[in-house]
């Protein structure tokens, strides 16, 4: 078994929550902080709901670290009608028993890679804003991460407008900024999160699962409002689309996905298109910043999950009890 060490940025939300209890049941994954960025809800709200789910699906010592609480050059962009206004959705569990971690999530960033360099896969799974700061202030962050890997972006449509996917949207000057950094992006985007649905299957598959069924995973996606539509969505008997899993589960096991070399630029002017992903899957090897993942096994992926999921109910306990 080969650990992977992690650090998780991130703006819970719904899928980012599921995305963290995957990562607290995930035996290869080795998650070094957690840090926060605004995003579906304000800083205030996603930091304090990295604090509640990261208690909860027990890893308390895992540091979380707030972030930036607005994009770089633009007002605002949340997500309220999809998450609501708590940002985790009709989820009922326990106000975090401390504050985060000292210092700001861009600080963190650098000096955690720094201390192990080459050793640690940033996942940023909300706006690049974190990300972009840092990379601005300490350039040297590119060569000393070991993958860098995202949940954002489509080489196709979007989803916050028809031309962009929202964690992009939020911030396109930070997202312009990482693609263009340096380093190899892999890019979990739309095009293969949208593939993978908790469909009424597998919500049944959920409900043995104690406390983490009842009180966070499957409440939150039932309060998951005005998921991405299209094919597999609630509309044709489909389900909510975990995108943020999607991204943490392909470090656990890239097998699950297939990617493809790409150069990707971020619209940052258009009018109709500012937050684009322009995706140019025939640029020449040497100009390639990217690998987008294109297509995803849903069954396996959801096996993954789903048994990840059971260790961390081990550790919560049965559904009315608290374990001590």
């Amino acid at each position: 078994m080969t650990v992977q060490k992690v650090i998780i940025d991130c703006d819970p939300g719904i899928d980012d929550a599921l995305a963290l209890a995957f990562a607290a049941g995930h035996p290869e994954l080795d998650l070094r902080g957690i840090t926060t960025v605004a995003g579906n809800v304000g800083l205030d709200k996603t930091t304090a709901n990295a604090l509640r789910v990261r208690d909860f699906v027990g890893m308390p010592d895992v540091p979380v670290i707030a972030g930036c609480p607005r994009p770089l050059l633009r007002p605002p962009l949340h997500a309220r009608d999809v998450h609501g206004d708590s940002g985790l959705g009709a989820a009922s569990i326990p106000a975090a028993s401390s504050g985060p971690a000292g210092g700001h999530a861009v600080d963190f960033l650098a000096s955690a890679t720094a201390t192990e360099p080459g050793q640690i896969t940033l996942i940023a799974i909300g706006p690049l804003t974190n990300v972009a700061l840092a990379l601005r202030l300490y350039p040297e962050l590119v060569s000393q991460v070991r993958n860098v890997v995202i949940m954002g972006g489509s080489a196709g449509r979007g989803n916050v407008t028809p031309a962009a996917e929202f964690n992009i949207a939020a911030d396109p000057e930070a997202a312009a900024i990482v693609f263009g950094a340096g380093w190899t992006v892999t890019m979990v985007g739309l095009d293969v999160t949208l593939q993978a649905r908790a469909t009424a299957a597998v919500r049944d598959r959920m409900r043995g699962l104690g406390r983490l069924a009842d009180e966070l995973v499957l409440p939150s996606l039932a309060g998951y409002r005005n998921v991405s539509r299209g094919p597999g969505s609630e509309s044709d008997g489909g389900g909510p689309a975990v995108h943020d899993v999607c991204a943490v589960a392909s470090v656990a096991a890239p097998e699950l996905l297939t990617c493809l070399p790409a150069r990707v630029e971020v619209e940052t002017a258009g009018r109709w298109t500012s937050g684009m992903t322009v995706t140019d899957f025939n640029a020449a090897d040497d100009a390639c910043n990217a690998r987008v993942a294109v297509a995803i096994d849903g069954g396996a992926f959801w096996d993954l999950v789903l048994d990840a999921y059971a260790r961390v109910a081990a550790k919560v306990g049965a559904a009315g009890v608290t374990p001590r």
